[in-house]
């Protein structure tokens, strides 16, 4: 099937603030020694935690949110080294296992926030395009068919082509496609919103307004 691709808005971002709901904040208020913070307004929870964080030394501060985010995905000895390591680089885009790349953005970036640039930042890349079939009936699209459809779009400098060349063109099943677009919004019926790593896409990588891209037939079956 063939697909028209119109790149609507890409946003390069510091921070993805609906990951962290009210509660998220409530219990990380906790663990860092504020009790009751549920009694506080909602407004003023982010602006707490920022509060208590600053009170205790930043690799401290880092183990306590990667242990209350991905304790049942690290080890105790990983969070150690995570924690030391996340001052000196951003962690986030070179951690091997990339389904961990996620969820430590957002807890580098709330560091990063709550320290005021003590952490090195990182970025996230945001895409509203249209993706419009040639052809019928519309399909919804998954996360590898709109890594697949993207591909043309990009310049060969990006990451994601150069790594999983195969994977893009459709020859090789595309399983790591499900970790690098962190977040896939059908807005409308054919608007998509897309959240990746600002490493893996980055905003001048995306060297189209609009092209066409196809998904061979078993593609769209799968």
């Amino acid at each position: 099937m063939k697909y028209i691709i119109t790149i609507e808005e890409v946003q390069t971002v510091d921070e993805i603030k609906e990951f962290w709901t009210n509660e998220n904040y409530v219990q990380l208020l906790e663990k860092f020694d504020y009790p009751d913070a549920e009694d506080t307004g909602c407004e003023s929870l982010r602006e707490l935690l920022f509060m208590a964080i600053a009170d205790f030394e930043p690799s401290e501060a880092a183990g306590i949110v990667l242990k209350y985010k991905l304790e049942n995905k690290l080890t105790e000895g990983q969070i150690d080294q995570i924690s030391n390591d996340m001052l000196l680089d951003t962690v986030c885009e070179e951690y091997p296992e990339i389904e961990l790349q996620a969820p430590l953005f957002h807890i580098n970036q709330l560091l990063f926030k709550a320290y005021n640039g003590k952490f090195p930042s990182s970025s996230a890349t945001i895409i509203k395009c249209l993706i419009n079939s040639q052809d019928e009936p519309e399909k919804n699209l998954n996360k590898e068919m709109i890594l697949r459809i993207l591909n043309d779009g990009l310049s060969d400098r990006n990451i994601v082509k150069r790594l999983f060349e195969e994977q893009m063109k459709g020859n090789l099943e595309f399983l790591e496609a499900e970790n690098i677009i962190w977040d896939l919004q059908n807005l409308e019926k054919n608007e998509y919103r897309i959240t990746t790593s600002g490493n893996l896409i980055k905003k001048e990588e995306i060297i189209s307004s609009e092209w066409e891209g196809e998904l061979t037939i078993s593609e769209v079956a799968s």
